[in-house]
Formats: structure tokens, sequence, C-alpha cells
């Protein structure tokens, strides 16, 4: 069985739309919901961006099944302290439906823009190596030097989604991560990749562009590729049946999430119907193409 995550960058929604397409995808057989997280928004500095924990924490209150999560938490953004306290509260929050999604940054503008965090790549991915250790520091899970257990401690598990595909953070997933996420745009990377991951169990994120019943598939496929044709292998278009086949494929591969990205804005139409000809089926039409 896969897990079926939305992807909602919450960029140019209200909060109330986001909290509404939550619970679209939570009716829709939707797993979970992941964000992103930005100080500005990626190629466009003018355009509104909401923060990634508070409206995480407003998505959970505002549901009840789907779990909650980002790809992902930018490392450099907060204090490993306080990130482990706000991860605990959330999880605490919602009983348990918090996932910590953490990388080391990739948009170096809001780097510069807001002087936070280091510049250089490489520095940025050694110093997620000490926080994560910090980390398990502060929720009990190791012992080192001057960083004592937070109280309190968490109740329940809090998976750890690592993304990213260097060669030091794929040492991270094999050190750290429950969950290894492989980035829209290295789709192609899937077989070569996956054996660094260790024992993480496997995700990747996808720009699907969904014919509906009653929509033209290439007129679909065109406007979505017009959109995000950049992403390459990332993007997948097709009907029900077509894009049930390219999840089935890479669930043969091993892969046990999909990160959903809607071409079209994941509008409640598209939850909607993904839910009822993709989700709700696919166990059995993976089996059958299997």
């Amino acid at each position: 069985m896969v897990e079926w995550y939305l992807f909602l960058p919450q960029v140019r929604l209200s909060v109330a739309d986001i909290a509404e397409r939550a619970r679209r995808a939570e009716a829709a057989g939707f797993d979970g919901i992941a964000f992103i997280d930005h100080l500005e928004a990626p190629g466009q500095p003018d355009e509104s961006i909401w923060e990634a924990m508070g409206v995480a924490s407003w998505v959970a209150a505002k549901t009840e099944r789907l779990r909650i999560g980002h790809l992902v938490l930018c490392d450099a953004f907060r204090h490993p302290a306080v990130l482990a306290k706000q991860a605990v509260t959330l999880s605490e929050a919602s009983e348990g439906r918090f996932d910590l999604g953490l990388g080391a940054g990739s948009w170096p503008a809001e780097f510069a823009r807001f002087d936070v965090g280091q510049h250089d790549p490489v520095a940025r991915v050694e110093q997620l190596g000490r926080d994560l250790a910090l980390m398990r520091q502060y929720w009990g899970d190791a012992v080192g030097d001057g960083a004592a257990p937070q109280v309190p401690r968490r109740s329940h598990p809090i998976p750890l989604v690592l993304g990213g595909s260097g060669r030091r953070m794929m040492g991270l997933v094999r050190a750290y991560a429950d969950w290894w996420n492989l980035p829209v745009n290295q789709l192609d990377r899937l077989a070569t990749l996956a054996p660094a991951a260790g024992t993480a169990r496997l995700s990747v994120q996808l720009m699907v562009g969904f014919a509906r019943s009653g929509n033209d598939p290439d007129e679909v496929r065109a406007v979505s590729t017009r959109r995000f044709g950049h992403l390459g292998p990332g993007l997948i278009c097709g009907d029900a049946d077509g894009l049930t086949a390219r999840f089935a494929a890479l669930a043969d591969q091993g892969v046990e999430r999909f990160y959903v990205w809607f071409a079209d804005f994941a509008i409640p139409e598209s939850l909607q119907e993904f839910g009822e000809s993709v989700i709700k089926p696919f166990p059995r039409a993976g089996a059958a193409l299997r």
C-alpha cells in the first residue's frame, strides 16, 4: 500500500483556501499534506507566501485524519532547539499527525536577501548534520555534550523526512531519515539514487497534469507543460488510467509515498476526482498492472 500526500505550496492562496483544500484532500482519500518553507516565493519575491509551521499548525487544527508535513523545512531558518520544540508541540497538538521534513535549503536568493543561514551549500548540509544530531539529543534519543533532553518529551513518533540527492545529503539520509524524498526535477535518477538511501523508505514528488473526465488530455498536457515543463521527467500528464500506470510503475521501484503537486493548483474538482479514480482503486489497479 502506498501513501498519498497533497503537495500544496502556500503561495497565492488565502489561509482559508489552504484549509479548504486540505479538508477536500482529506475527504478524497489523501493520507497527508505537505507545504513548502521559504521566506519568499521562489522566483516570485513579490508574491504572497505564508510561514510554514504556522500554516501547518492551522491545517492540523482544521483536519482530523490528514498527516501534516513539509517538503521541506529549511534547517537554516530555525535553531535546532526551537525546531525540536516546535515539532513536539505540533505532534502533540495533532495527536501524532506531524512528519518533520527537513533540508539544507534550495533557494540561495533568500539567504542573501534576509541575511540568514550560510551561503555555501556544503556548509549548510554540514550544519544540517550537526542540527540533526542535536535534535536527537533534545528528543532524548541520543546522548551528547551540552544538549539535555527537552520536556515535555514527545508522546508520538515524529517521522523524519529528508529531501535532497547530493552525496553528503544521502549520507544524512542513511544516518537519520525514516523517509527519503526525491525532488520532482530528479525523477529520472530514482533507480541510481535509491540504493544510497539505506533503510529510509522512498517517496517521490511529482507534478501532475490531471485530465479529469470531460477534459481534453492534449490541452491539459499543453497547459501543464507551459507552466511546469521545466521540471522535466517530474511532470506527468494523463487521465486516471494513464496516471495509475505511471504510479504503479514507480511503486514497482520501491516508492511507498507520492507527493502529488497538481498543475491546476489543486482545485477541489481535481482533488475529488483524483481520489475517486486514482487513489481509492489504486491497490487493486496497481496489483493488476504489476
